[in-house]
């Protein structure tokens, strides 16, 4: 078993706060092709990728799924690993726990995503 499948389940539960944008098989090939980062842990895992702006490079963590401890045990690395590819922000979207989750790690809300499906 690769570590893509192996992560399935946690990558799974949290696309279900993903506002449905994605599956599975979506995310899985986007790891396989390059253009999501996956970031595997004996109990968790997270998901980025980088998003290029006109005036900034950043990380996005798009999936995070797993123990917090374990995920939040993690934040150093990806910090350095998105200063090593020229980023200069990390950003996260997920459910509001997060703001209470990452608050220690100097993490600030920015703005509110909103949805409405038409």
């Amino acid at each position: 078993m690769n570590e893509i499948e192996r992560c399935k389940p946690w990558i799974e539960a949290a696309l279900r706060f993903s506002g449905g944008t994605h599956e599975y098989d979506d995310v899985a090939y986007a790891i396989l092709q390059g253009q999501m980062q996956l970031w595997p842990a004996d109990d968790g895992c997270l998901v980025t990728e980088m998003l290029l702006y006109p005036k900034k490079k950043v990380l996005h963590i798009f999936l995070a799924g797993g123990k917090l401890e374990t995920l939040t045990d993690m934040h150093e690395s990806v910090i350095w690993w998105a200063k090593a590819q020229g980023c200069s922000a990390l950003t996260l979207s997920g459910r509001k726990g997060w703001v209470k989750a990452l608050e220690s790690f100097d993490w600030k809300p920015t703005m509110v995503c909103l949805t409405k499906e038409i």
